[in-house]
């Protein structure tokens, strides 16, 4: 090896040095050798996260400051003499964190299972057979195949190439593709845009095909050594926005809550440890500790659901956002239409039927070596014309600025560019035309370029997707075809192609809009031709906006008009993310359906990113969901599943925090009057944990139909009053209950303490059944296991003081006339909560109409 080869970029490196390009055979590795090498350099991933063991990820669980501050008050109260204390709050402590695992360590295995159905593959050649393999078991020496639409899976040397163009922005910047080729690079520094003859990790294919073999896999990467400075987070979406806000109106509350108690007890000189534990276990009991289980329990069941659906979740959270969307943006091609694409006819410039377009065009498709596009297979299959005596010289690959693509061939006697493209772009390149009658092309003069704009804009009109086809004769020396080329074309004619509209997307169209979704149809396509489509599915055109209207706007004047508009015709993929940003800053919770190499940034960039199996790797990489059948239908299915979701961790979230502020603010406020502390540190603890117990079945639990009519997002706002109204009902019947213990009851410590829990309990327990329905009780039944678990915990309250182990927390037999009061206390309880239920929703709706 030269002495400055190991400072020298491998892909030059790679040209003196057979240790930085592995050696490849034209068959590949071997199974055998494939699986040693994936042992030596490891996974294919950017970073090395090895999986933690399940004993590492239940230990992580004791991270919560919580729970370490319970650890430690317990280890305390084992050193003053406080042993039952001890056991107590320990086994409750593990008893919480056990069952938040299990629970969710469950959920995530399903959850993962599915997101491995639909995770990105390579194809290499192993053992000399094509196979697809995961990407992160690629390793060096493989021999990877590539096409248009492929994402690049490691860094390595281009080893055969025909065409192949690649977009590197992700690492370089640049705008446009860039051509590899076998050889040496195009310069002589480690600058990654004169490594012409490598490719890297994370990049995409634009078109073209090449055999590559990898040089570089996982963090040595090019983009694996910069992941930090090049990945780029995701702006947090609408679910992972309201649950930032929810944790911190938790955290106040709590900070709030406890500072007071803890003021409260000083003053009155009360035991500083009963005290603090006090303080930790009102900490405790306001915050909803299981909710990370909930959320993550109920999201696995709904990504399960959603698969039996033909919906493949990627990230869990964004079922939450599916069911909160508002806007969906999609394309019109094989979203709204069938994509069964048929070239309907060929015309030349006066709307003749020309076999001179035909001919062209066929040439065009067949040479273009890029990602095939409907259009293409469409030209393709009408008739087969014979190209045996034509071979491709060069290309000019398709980019979504130009909108077209070249072909520069030869026969051997004559040299043609031959252009294909949108027919605005393709016309304002020409100078001449060709009709049937003529000969000779004709010039293009203001009167000719009128008339021929209005044959493709008569095409368009009548639902035809038009193509111009162009071409010119280059000398038979002209080596080379760039863009440059493109200029002073002769007009062969235009290219119709009829996609009828689906048949199904008219009813599912509807269905979503009866859900609260519009739908805005993002496109490159014509604004003629989109309407057109519009009409035949009964779809109101609110507005249009063209790209290069987009284009002459700000972002604050683009957000002004992106409302009042539901069709963007003759889009790039850059105007296409600037709409939906758009969106997202008007307050609409966005979903993006994309399926092709130009959707990716906009599928990174909504809320929801959607895409379909038969996407290219590019699309369903940056996809959160894919779907198994490219039917509006499904997606339909998918936001009821969506609101579904959402609506059982909305239940949790009202329970919980209604319930645990009522009761928090109850002990708060009792601390300020009675002699002994209203429940002790372990008696809260224990009401908490079953209260949590008797809420798992949520998740089963069914969801009103009128939570799944429109869009919700987790509102902190509603959240917030729904927690003061119901809550200090709560509170109210709490104190009712210190009155009759004191008064009536002439109860001491133990059994104020011991009232009180069976109070407490029963009561946030039961109420469960009120608040999971915005309507009546008795016309929402609840799920059986929720409904029996309920009932359990409720029997259990009433039955701990009687038993032994209640003896350990405190407890003792309250009278049996107690348990009669309780009885009507409960049901009175009932009753003003459902009242009070049924006027907040009303109030709620006057304040934000639905």
């Amino acid at each position: 090896m030269p002495a400055d080869a190991k400072v020298r970029p491998w892909w030059l490196a790679a040209q003196t040095s057979g240790e930085q390009a592995p050696a490849v055979a034209a068959e590949g590795l071997s199974g055998a050798e494939a699986k040693a090498r994936l042992g030596q350099f490891g996974p294919n991933i950017f970073r090395d996260r090895p999986q933690k063991s399940l004993l590492r990820q239940y230990l992580a669980r004791f991270k919560n400051p919580l729970v370490l501050i319970l650890l430690v008050a317990s280890a305390v109260s084992a050193l003053t003499g406080e042993v039952t204390n001890f056991v107590i709050i320990g086994s409750i402590v593990l008893l919480s964190v056990t069952l938040d695992f299990v629970q969710e360590h469950r959920a995530n295995a399903a959850a993962d299972k599915l997101r491995q159905s639909v995770s990105v593959r390579a194809t290499v050649l192993r053992d000399g057979v094509s196979r697809d393999v995961p990407v992160g078991e690629l390793v060096p020496g493989d021999l990877v195949l590539l096409s248009a639409g492929d994402l690049i899976p490691a860094d390595g040397l281009v080893v055969e190439a025909r065409d192949l163009f690649v977009k590197q922005s992700l690492l370089t910047g640049e705008t446009y593709p860039v051509e590899k080729r076998p050889g040496p690079p195009s310069g002589t520094g480690d600058d990654l845009q004169e490594a012409t003859n490598a490719v890297f990790m994370g990049t995409s294919v634009i078109s073209g095909s090449a055999r590559v073999v990898v040089v570089k896999t996982g963090a040595a990467t090019a983009i694996g050594e910069i992941a930090d400075s090049v990945a780029k987070p995701a702006e947090a979406t609408s679910f992972e926005l309201g649950a930032r806000r929810f944790g911190m109106l938790i955290m106040r509350l709590t900070v709030l809550m406890v500072m007071f108690v803890l003021l409260v007890n000083m003053f009155f000189d009360k035991p500083w440890l009963e005290s603090f534990l006090f303080a930790v276990a009102l900490a405790v009991g306001l915050t909803p500790e299981l909710l990370p289980m909930v959320v993550s329990v109920t999201l696995s069941r709904g990504a399960l659901r959603m698969a039996k659906r033909h919906m493949i979740v990627k990230r869990l959270s964004a079922i939450q956002d599916l069911g909160s969307m508002d806007v969906l943006c999609t394309d019109k091609t094989g979203t709204l239409t069938e994509a069964k694409i048929r070239l309907e006819k060929h015309l030349d410039a006066n709307g003749k039927p020309s076999e001179r377009v035909l001919e062209l065009a066929y040439f065009n498709s067949f040479f273009e070596t890029g990602l095939k596009s409907p259009l293409d297979e469409a030209i393709l299959a009408h008739q087969q014309i014979d190209s045996s005596q034509w071979k491709k010289i060069d290309e000019v690959p398709f980019d979504f600025e130009r909108r077209r693509v070249s072909v520069l061939i030869d026969n051997g006697k004559t040299r043609w560019l031959v252009v294909k493209g949108a027919p605005d772009e393709i016309v304002g390149l020409c100078t001449q035309y060709q009709t049937a009658a003529s000969e000779s092309p004709l010039a293009i003069d203001d009167a000719a370029r009128t008339a021929i704009a209005g044959q493709f804009h008569a095409l368009e009109e009548e639902g035809f997707r038009a193509l111009g086809i162009a071409w010119r004769e280059v000398p038979l020396d002209h080596p080379h075809a760039v863009v440059s080329d493109e200029s002073e074309l002769v007009l062969a004619g235009f290219a119709a192609f009829l996609d009828p509209p689906k048949a199904s997307a008219a009813a599912a169209l509807a269905g979503l809009n009866r859900l609260g979704v519009s739908i805005k149809v993002v496109t490159g396509d014509s604004e003629l031709v989109t309407r057109h489509v519009c009409g035949e599915l009964k779809i109101p055109v609110s507005g249009i906006l063209l790209g290069k209207e987009i284009a002459e706007m700000d972002d604050h004047a683009l957000q002004a008009r992106v409302d009042s508009n539901n069709l963007f015709c003759r889009v790039n993929p850059a105007q296409k993310e600037r709409v939906i940003r758009a969106l997202r800053a008007r307050g609409h919770v966005v979903g993006y359906l994309g399926d092709g190499i130009n959707d990716a940034p906009s599928l990174h960039s909504a809320d929801v990113g959607l895409s379909v199996d038969s996407a290219v790797d590019v699309a369903k990489e940056a996809a959160d969901m894919i779907l198994m059948r490219h039917d509006l239908h499904v997606l339909h299915a998918g936001v009821e599943e969506g609101r579904r979701t959402f609506g059982n961790i909305m239940k949790y979230i009202l329970m919980g925090t209604s319930s645990n502020f009522g009761n928090m603010f109850s002990m708060a406020g009792a601390a300020l009057f009675l002699p002994f502390l209203p429940m002790l540190p372990t008696q809260i603890l224990l009401n908490n944990i079953l209260y949590d117990l008797s809420e798992i079945p949520i998740p089963l639990d069914k969801v009103d139909a009128v939570d799944i009519r429109t869009p919700r997002v987790m509102d902190m706002a509603f959240v917030r009053n729904f927690m003061l109204v119901i809550g200090s009902i709560s509170s109210l019947f709490d104190f009712l209950t210190f009155y009759i213990l004191l008064s009536v009851l002439q109860a001491d410590e133990k059994l104020f303490q011991t009232g009180w829990f069976v109070e407490s309990l029963c009561t946030q327990v039961l109420v469960i059944f009120i608040i999971r329905t915005r309507g009546n009780l008795l016309k929402s039944r609840p799920h059986p296991v929720l409904f029996a678990s309920s009932l359990l915990i409720v029997g259990l309250a009433v039955i701990l003081p009687f038993t032994p182990v209640g003896s350990y927390f405190g407890f003792v037999a309250p009278p049996l006339k107690f348990y009669a009061i309780l009885g009507a206390m409960v049901v009175a309880y009932l009753l003003v909560v459902e009242l009070a239920k049924r006027m907040f929703y009303r109030w709620m709706a006057g304040v934000r109409p639905a």
